[in-house]
């Protein structure tokens, strides 16, 4: 099976996302999803049996369009285009519905109208003037007619087909008003509908410019990180240099980037040196050092200094660009509440068709007459439209993972989002992630013949190659000293255990206490130190040389800045902490006791991980894991909401439903604070949509009118009440943006 990303063009409300769904759901091997906030289309297909252009015709068939390729741009450029077009067209409607109304009703409030327009006089010239008047407004509103009459008559009515049908009926009311003024009844001018079906149109359609003006606000996020990437690069080509648009740069290309400019793709600097702002990325406001070797990312900054450098990952591939992804599938995605809100607007428009027709007929056997019949008939259509419905959830899903992407928090998909409030235990890996990942030597005690630059000089030596973090720590100590770094003659690495090489012809030996066990050499003249460096939390390793014990050797990785206070930031949240590490028992005490975690879970295989996450699970705790490397990946997907590092693995990566691109672990607080904002938010949304709902249909249907004597909703009233019923939603979800994620 393959999963695709297509753009639904043509759709109004949750109604029409349904729709498309339904015609491509009823077909075998296809699972869609349509979200209306974003018009994306998620599918998943039988390779074999469809491909883009069957797809597209049976979208087609149920009366939209779909697009296979929308950059980012293109859907900016359409967007303005669909508002462009709304703004005229209310225009139009705004010119012939100010007059329209001053014929119609200009006369009750004491306006003055021509004597050939006094209906009183001329009322055959004063309904002819309203039906001219409203037939341009029509054409403004051509689109609620197609769509919604076309949508009917496949049996899925939209909200289109609610505006249609009312205006329709208010329109054709009107007409046949006109023909009783010509042939029996002159009074008959009393009863013409054309204002009603003129203003509900323009009401609507000025909505709809608002609603559109509000979405486009929505979608910032990608915006602002489609503004980061730079549109040309200057490249190296047989020795000159050439400007060249970013889609057509190669792996491999040489790229110059001077002060100031923006680096085009990711790359490793092959010459020169400089200061780099990646703050897009890590959020880190200080510049950071970069150098021969280096990588630099697409988007950051160059700062004060002429580099090149090789691009290594182009187009999609770069780090922009998969953040941009991840960023457009989470907005894309639907959470559970959301799916709840579709099933019932795919049913809402039908009853709401039915209530309004049984609410005319009731009104018309009550003696009330057609005109009042017809009246509550429109205004039950108008005002139940379901737009607010359909947008209470997606909005601030698209808002709430927006601002997570601004504030270095990627959550991948709605569901992250919509759980990750419930979340009750968080547990963390250690190295990496509560740590830096980086040890550095602490301590060396010699206890041989062997002084301590002696010592040092010879482990750097032996591990001088090694790609382990201990090893680096020891080589990045005796370089720090001026330690001379000579080869070594023979090197083998034992897992579990540590490494063994000749060096000088002397065999050397740097490990744990199996592997001293093992060749019977003594160490116990050091276990006082080794227990003492393993209470401070430190890692000691034994130093043998020629079979002879030589030295203790101690690393550290230290602690994150930040963790102490992530962990504090936590608590208050009323959220047990647990670290789950492969460490030895003592060294995970300690670096627990610093920054404060509940509870300890050491030495744990990297296969174990998982299942002590599922034991957790299992106790009825809702568990969010965060760690950075491969062997945490089993237990970030085992998890609820598994939460990567950002600059762990890809594998880490892949596996998490959030990742904390800024690599702060208080953004774990951030993005729990965050989930509970948006969930209230969309119960905000659903609620005022409901309570809309279930309020204005008997309000429209007269049911307040009739047994209380309240008053009566005009259908221009109930047009108007519809539109501000959708802004209100989109303008709540947007406060998601004046949410401080704190720090």
């Amino acid at each position: 099976m393959a999963e695709k990303n297509y753009t639904v063009t043509g759709m109004s409300c949750a109604a029409c996302a349904n729709a498309v769904e339904k015609a491509l759901n009823k077909n075998n091997d296809i699972n869609a999803s349509v979200n209306i906030a974003t018009e994306k289309l998620n599918i998943e297909y039988d390779e074999k049996k469809y491909n883009f252009d069957k797809i597209r015709k049976i979208v087609e068939s149920a009366g939209y369009g779909l697009v296979e390729d929308m950059t980012e741009d293109k859907k900016l450029e359409l967007y303005q285009e669909k508002i462009t077009s709304l703004k005229n067209r209310l225009i139009l409607a705004i010119v012939f519905v100010v007059p329209l109304l001053y014929i119609s009703m200009g006369h009750m409030l004491g306006a003055t109208l021509p004597e050939f327009l006094n209906p009183k006089v001329n009322p055959l010239n004063f309904a002819l003037a309203q039906f001219v008047l409203t037939l341009p407004i029509i054409y403004a509103g051509r689109d609620f007619f197609s769509h919604g009459f076309k949508n009917l008559a496949r049996k899925s009515p939209t909200m289109d087909s609610l505006i249609a049908i009312g205006a329709t009926a208010a329109v054709l009311y009107g007409i046949y008003a006109t023909f009783r003024i010509i042939t029996v009844d002159p009074e008959a001018h009393m009863d013409l509908y054309y204002e009603s079906a003129g203003t509900i149109i323009t009401l609507i359609l000025f909505g709809k410019l608002l609603e559109a003006k509000t979405k486009g606000q929505t979608s910032s996020a990608i915006k602002k990180l489609i503004g980061l990437q730079p549109k040309k690069a200057k490249i190296i080509e047989n020795g000159a240099e050439k400007e060249v648009l970013i889609e057509n740069l190669k792996v491999g290309d040489i790229v110059i980037v001077k002060p100031g400019e923006k680096i085009a793709v990711d790359g490793r600097i092959v010459e020169g040196a400089t200061s780099v702002d990646e703050s897009m990325l890590t959020g880190e406001s200080l510049p950071v050092s970069k150098k021969v070797g280096d990588k630099v990312v697409g988007g950051s900054i160059n700062k004060n200094g002429s580099i090149r450098f090789e691009a290594t990952e182009i187009g999609k591939n770069t780090v922009l660009s998969q953040i941009i992804k991840l960023v457009e599938e989470a907005q894309g995605s639907k959470a559970q509440i959301s799916r709840m809100a579709d099933i019932v607007a795919a049913y809402f428009v039908p009853i709401v068709i039915g209530i309004a027709i049984i609410t005319g007929i009731a009104w018309f056997l009550s003696g009330s007459g057609l005109v009042t019949a017809l009246s509550f008939f429109i205004a039950v259509l108008v005002i139940a439209c379901p737009c607010a419905l359909g947008l209470a959830t997606p909005t601030s899903i698209m808002v709430g993972t927006g601002k997570g992407a601004e504030n270095g928090i990627l959550i991948k998909s709605g569901e992250a989002l919509e759980t990750a409030y419930k979340i009750k235990t968080v547990v963390f890996d250690k190295t990496g992630t509560i740590t830096k990942g980086k040890p550095i030597l602490t301590n060396l005690i010699a206890y041989g013949k062997y002084n301590e630059n002696e010592l040092l000089k010879i482990a750097a030596s032996v591990e001088n190659d090694s790609e382990h973090p201990l090893a680096e720590a020891i080589v990045n100590k005796a370089k720090e000293k001026n330690i001379e770094i000579k080869p070594y003659e023979k090197f083998r690495a034992m897992p579990g255990y540590g490494i063994r090489a000749t060096f000088e012809g002397k065999e050397v030996q740097i490990g744990n206490r199996k592997l001293m066990e093992n060749r019977k050499i003594n160490v116990e003249i050091s276990q006082k130190d080794y227990d003492i460096l393993s209470n401070e939390g430190k890692t000691p390793m034994y130093i043998s040389i020629d079979n002879e014990f030589a030295g203790l050797v101690a690393v550290a990785d230290v602690i994150k800045e930040t963790s102490k206070e992530a962990i504090e930031k936590l608590k208050k949240m009323g959220i047990k902490t647990i670290m789950l590490t492969g460490d030895n028992e003592k060294t995970a005490k300690f670096i627990a006791k610093q920054v404060g975690i509940d509870d300890v879970i050491s030495e744990v295989l990297p296969n174990q991980k998982s299942q002590k996450v599922k034991e957790l699970q299992e106790k009825d705790e809702f568990v969010a894991m965060v760690g950075d490397g491969i062997n945490d990946s089993p237990a970030l997907a085992q998890a609820n909401v598994g939460i990567a590092i950002g600059n762990g693995t890809d594998v880490a990566i892949e596996s998490a439903d959030i990742v904390l691109i800024r690599n702060d672990l208080r953004d774990v607080a951030g993005a729990i604070a965050l989930s509970k904002a948006t969930i209230t938010n969309i119960k905000e949304n659903l609620f005022w949509a409901f309570f809309y709902n279930v309020l204005g249909i008997p309000f429209a249907a007269g049911i307040f009118y009739a047994f209380f004597n309240g008053p009566k909703l005009d259908p221009m009233i109930a047009a108007f009440a519809m539109s501000f019923s959708s802004v209100s939603v989109l303008g709540n979800a947007l406060r998601l943006k004046f949410f401080k994620i704190f720090k």
